[in-house]
């Protein structure tokens, strides 16, 4: 894969620090327009990049020709410095000013209406499945890497990079957020798609409120972990009306279903987006 030079893009201010590296808004000086610039170090192997991280990054670029309304664009990559040992790419995004995070702080009481929270996790999902059918798992989705533009179109950010970005993750409390990882994950088991819908369902939930789904039961408890379930109390699961009370009924129906301890048998992207809950939407849109 070929890479650029990044005079092109002038840094104007220091947007994010996050669990991957600092996050620098900058101006394209060729279109003018704002980008995202994020700088990642790769250790080099014997011939340069390894292979693995050139395929990753790849991959992620080709997904520019698709220009997927929900998912933000990786526009250029471009080498910085090299050394013997590491090499620091710079990888370019669209700009987009506000993560969910940012979006949901600034609402004004009672929250968001229910027909946006249904309009956002419609797009949400659509960004998503579209990752998911190309074989791209985000691993570390949480409001802060869902993006929200003025006009309120929803973009999945930071996608498919967790093995791009494993050499360098910074791992403190800071900037790693645990609240939305799957319990697979969380369990150090073997994970694949499914972690990606356990984290909507708790962004789903908080849109609204958050809610407790219990202790799962034996048959559901990973074989492949060494915590074993008889170390947690036992827990009955929480009706999900008294969390989350301006959620409707088929709401909760889907919120169980990304909520679903065992990731075999939780709902996929695709499932989701045809689920009831969204009928009445897409009855609008046709």
């Amino acid at each position: 894969m070929a890479m650029g030079r990044c005079e092109q893009y002038e840094p104007v201010a220091e947007i994010g620090i996050g669990a991957y590296g600092t996050v620098f808004k900058a101006r394209d000086l060729q279109s003018g327009k704002f980008v995202a610039l994020k700088n990642v170090r790769f250790q080099n192997s014997e011939n340069g990049l390894p292979h693995s991280t050139v395929r990753e990054v790849a991959l992620l670029k080709r997904l520019e020709n698709f220009d997927h309304p929900n998912v933000v664009r990786l526009m250029d990559v471009c080498t910085t410095t090299r050394t013997e040992r590491e090499t620091k790419v710079t990888l370019v995004f669209e700009h987009v000013d506000q993560d969910l995070k940012a979006f949901l702080e600034k609402t004004p009481p009672p929250g968001l209406p229910a027909e946006m929270i249904k309009d956002m996790m419609h797009q949400f999902l659509s960004g998503l499945d579209f990752l998911h059918t190309n074989c791209i798992v985000h691993r570390d989705l949480k409001p802060e890497n869902i993006l929200v533009t003025s006009s309120g179109q929803v973009k999945l950010a930071d996608f498919g990079l967790a093995r791009v970005y494993s050499c360098q993750m910074a791992l403190t409390p800071l900037v790693v957020t645990l609240w939305y990882r799957a319990p697979e994950v969380l369990l150090q088991s073997a994970y694949a798609t499914p972690v990606d819908l356990w984290s909507v369902g708790c962004i789903f939930a908080e849109m609204f409120r958050r809610n407790l789904i219990g202790l799962p039961p034996e048959e559901d408890w990973p074989l492949d972990v060494s915590l074993p379930r008889c170390a947690f109390a036992p827990c009955s699961p929480q009706p999900i009306e008294r969390f989350v009370p301006e959620i409707d009924t088929l709401g909760i129906q889907l919120l169980l279903e990304m909520l679903t301890f065992n990731p075999l048998k939780r709902i996929s992207a695709f499932q989701a987006l045809h689920h009831q809950y969204f009928q009445d939407m897409s009855a609008g849109e046709g």
